[in-house]
């Protein structure tokens, strides 16, 4: 169990991030189009996932569109927005920020995820959504680096997750 902050005000998450060197757990995440992603969809590709509590607050936006910026010198790499957000609406954001070198995924079907990558918060007025979070992951899905942000309103440390891939 780790322990986040917002505003100073103090949360807990169901675990912690899967360890450096770790082979991460695999998923069952929902696309845009309604289809279920698993990271097979991604094999032989480096992994940047960007978790995050919701694309509708400025700080999850904010990271989202600097990931993204960063993304068109990634080709090797895909860069995941995960969130509690529908399929629908990570879409429409997206579209409209024009944030069209990541890709939004949704964990509508299921919280497994937040549960495996140890995100889950589970008290306060976030309980059942994500801690912010960043995870990148090898064309091997081992764990090469692992940001739990301590405090849900700060960004994360983009310059080390990109340096990372």
């Amino acid at each position: 169990m780790a322990k986040i902050t917002l505003h100073g005000n103090e949360f807990h998450t169901n675990g912690d991030l899967p360890a450096t060197s770790q082979q991460a757990p695999d998923f069952l995440l929902v696309d845009g189009e309604l289809n279920n992603i698993s990271l097979d969809n991604y094999k032989g590709k480096k992994k940047l996932l960007n978790i995050v509590p919701s694309l509708d607050t400025p700080t999850c936006a904010l990271s989202t569109k600097k990931f993204n910026d960063a993304a068109k010198s990634k080709s090797d790499t895909v860069l995941l927005i995960v969130s509690a957000d529908l399929p629908f609406a990570m879409k429409r954001f997206c579209s409209a920020e024009g944030a069209n070198n990541v890709i939004p995924l949704s964990m509508m079907r299921s919280r497994k995820f937040a549960k495996d990558y140890g995100v889950l918060i589970e008290d306060g007025p976030l309980a059942g959504i994500t801690a912010r979070a960043v995870v990148v992951l090898d064309e091997k899905n081992k764990v090469i680096y692992r940001e739990l942000v301590p405090e849900i309103a700060h960004e994360p440390a983009y310059d080390k997750a990109l340096a990372a891939l």
